[in-house]
């Protein structure tokens, strides 16, 4: 029985990461047209009519577009030889952005902005055209962010703290009632 498993899971692993074999490239032209068809439904999604005639409909399509890659990335996961280190790699990280917006807007339904990262998923299709020096220089890029995330998150801290600090300024000079143009006058008057 372990052999079999064993069997499955290296099938598994050639069919997923392997672009030389036919099912593989099967299997990522399958995967292709898929991230293009959910990156159709966010698109028609954001247009108003479409949203007003069809929500639940493509609300529907979204959903079964976040199983479909769910159940892909936890394949890959399970075959993966080493799974930390695909989690860790730049693929691992987009696969797992792609689908983490929909569960969000599931559990915080004012966060629908954050579905525009969904496109990240895009980026797989160096994987179809082979493009293999993109993909060592997007490892690269994403081990530099990595070694310098500290002064990312102090950089990004510091940003937040100085719109929270402007934004209140805005807002004394404002007032509650005052909006805009109020600001306007402050802000010309000062120039």
């Amino acid at each position: 029985m372990i052999k079999s498993n064993e069997s499955l899971k290296h099938q598994l692993y050639v069919i997923i990461f392997g672009t030389h074999t036919k099912a593989g490239k099967t299997f990522d032209l399958f995967l292709i047209v898929a991230i293009v068809a959910s990156l159709t439904v966010l698109i028609l999604e954001s247009i108003p009519e479409f949203r007003a005639q069809w929500r639940t409909e493509l609300r529907l399509i979204e959903y079964g577009f976040t199983a479909l890659f769910t159940i892909e990335y936890l394949v890959r996961l399970y075959c993966s030889p080493k799974p930390l280190a695909y989690i860790k790699s730049f693929y691992g990280i987009i696969d797992l952005l792609a689908i983490l917006p929909t569960y969000l807007v599931i559990l915080f339904p004012s966060a629908t902005f954050i579905g525009v990262i969904r496109a990240l998923r895009v980026m797989r299709i160096f994987r179809i055209l082979k493009l293999v020096r993109y993909l060592h220089d997007s490892n690269l890029l994403l081990r530099s962010l990595l070694s310098a995330r500290r002064k990312i998150i102090i950089f990004f801290s510091t940003v937040t703290i100085l719109v929270m600090i402007l934004g209140s300024l805005i807002y004394v000079i404002e007032g509650p009632k005052m909006g805009l143009p109020a600001f306007r006058k402050v802000f010309i008057g000062l120039l």
